[in-house]
C-alpha cells in the first residue's frame, strides 16, 4: 500500500510542475516524466491494475460518444491510408528485428517481439511464449510509448500550433446525471462483455463500441466530462512510467538505449508515411499523424481527443495496426518459437 500512495504522489508532483512550467498536457505527461525520474533514482512504485483499466473506459466511452451517422459513411473512404497499415507493420519488422538482433545481440524472439508496434501486454504474452527476455520486451515497449507519447504533443503544438491547453469536455456538473450514469454503465460493460469474448484491448474497444451505438441510436448525447479525462491521463500517464520501476544500470545501457535508437527509427519511418499521404491529399496532415504514430492505443486516444482530431480515422488505423500485429504474432511464435534460457 505504502508503494502505491508513494507513486499517486509522484504523479501528481509531475502534474503540479507541468502546470507550474505552463508545458503541454501536465495530466498526462506530467506523471509519466515524474514517474520516470523517480524509477531511475531508484524509488520503488507500484500501480493498480484494476483501477488503470477503469479509467481506459472512459477514454473508450469518449471516443464512442463522438459517433454519428455522418461519421460513419465517412469511414468507408478511409480505405486508402487503412491499406498502408500492413505495409508500414511489415517495414517496421523487416528494420526492426535485424536492428535489435544484429546491433545490440538480443534473440531473435525478443528481437521480434520488441520490434513489432503492438500493444504490451500482447507483445509480452506472445514473446513469453517464445522464450523472450520479458523484462527487455517491456522495457523497450514502454520507451516506445513513452517517447511516442512526449514528442507528439510539442510536434502538435509546434509545427501546427494546435491548443493542447482546452479542457477535453465541460465540467460534471453541467451534464446530466442520467447521461452521467449511462456513461458509466457503457463503461464497465462495455469493458465486461468485450473481456468475456475475448476482444483485445477490451477495456477501450468494448466501452467504445457499446457508447457508439447508443450514440448513434440517441441515448447517448455527451461526452464524460473533463474531469473523468483528465483523471483517466493521470492513470494512464503514470502506468507508462511506472513500468520502469526497478530499472538498473545495465538495463538503461542496453535495453532503454536500444528502444530510444529504435524510437528514432519509428519517427522517421511514421514521418516518411505522414508526408507521403500528405503529398498524395489521401489525409489531413494532422490526422495521419497521430494515425500512423506507433504509440500505445490509449495514450494516441488521449492525443487526439486534446487535439480535437477526427477520432474515427485515428482510432480505425490503430486498432487496424495492432490486429495486424496480434494476428501475425502467433504465426512468428510457432514459426520461430525458442526454449527459454535457464
Amino acid at each position: 500500500m505504502k508503494h502505491i500512495v508513494v507513486t499517486h504522489l509522484i504523479a501528481a508532483i509531475g502534474v503540479a510542475a507541468f502546470h507550474m512550467l505552463h508545458l503541454p498536457l501536465p495530466w498526462l505527461l506530467g506523471p509519466i516524466v515524474a514517474c520516470l525520474v523517480a524509477a531511475l533514482l531508484g524509488v520503488s512504485m507500484r500501480g493498480m491494475p484494476v483501477i488503470n483499466n477503469l479509467m481506459r473506459t472512459i477514454l473508450g466511452v469518449a471516443v464512442g460518444a463522438t459517433f454519428t451517422w455522418a461519421l460513419v459513411v465517412t469511414m468507408a473512404g478511409m480505405w486508402t491510408t487503412l491499406i498502408l497499415v500492413p505495409l508500414m507493420v511489415v517495414l517496421i519488422g523487416l528494420i526492426g528485428v535485424p536492428y535489435f538482433q544484429r546491433l545490440w545481440g538480443f534473440d531473435f524472439a525478443t528481437s521480434y517481439y520488441g520490434a513489432m508496434p503492438g500493444g504490451l501486454q500482447d507483445m509480452l504474452l506472445f514473446g513469453e511464449e517464445a522464450g523472450a527476455d520479458v523484462r527487455a520486451l517491456s522495457l523497450i515497449h514502454a520507451t516506445r510509448v513513452m517517447v511516442i507519447v512526449v514528442a507528439l504533443p510539442f510536434i502538435l503544438q509546434g509545427y501546427w500550433g494546435v491548443d493542447l491547453s482546452n479542457p477535453p469536455g465541460v465540467p460534471a456538473a453541467s451534464l446530466p446525471l442520467s447521461q452521467l450514469i449511462l456513461m458509466v454503465v457503457c463503461g464497465v460493460a462495455g469493458w465486461q462483455i468485450a473481456k468475456a469474448v475475448g476482444l483485445f484491448g477490451s477495456s477501450i474497444l468494448g466501452p467504445m463500441i457499446l457508447s457508439a451505438i447508443l450514440a448513434l441510436s440517441g441515448v447517448l448525447q455527451h461526452r464524460p466530462p473533463a474531469e473523468a479525462i483528465w483523471m483517466a491521463q493521470f492513470f494512464i500517464g503514470m502506468t507508462v512510467g511506472t513500468k520502469y520501476a526497478g530499472v538498473t544500470g545495465a538495463e538503461v545501457r542496453r535495453d532503454v538505449t536500444a528502444a530510444l535508437g529504435f524510437c528514432l527509427i519509428l519517427l522517421v519511418l511514421s514521418g516518411a508515411f505522414v508526408e507521403a499521404i500528405h503529398l498524395l491529399d489521401l489525409a489531413p496532415p494532422m490526422e495521419t499523424l497521430l494515425a500512423f504514430a506507433p504509440g500505445g492505443q490509449a495514450e494516441m486516444t488521449v492525443l487526439a481527443l486534446i487535439a480535437g482530431a477526427d477520432m474515427a480515422f485515428v482510432i480505425a488505423h490503430h486498432v487496424l495496426r495492432i490486429v495486424v500485429v496480434i494476428l501475425g504474432a502467433p504465426i512468428a511464435a510457432r514459426l520461430f518459437r525458442t526454449k527459454p534460457q535457464g
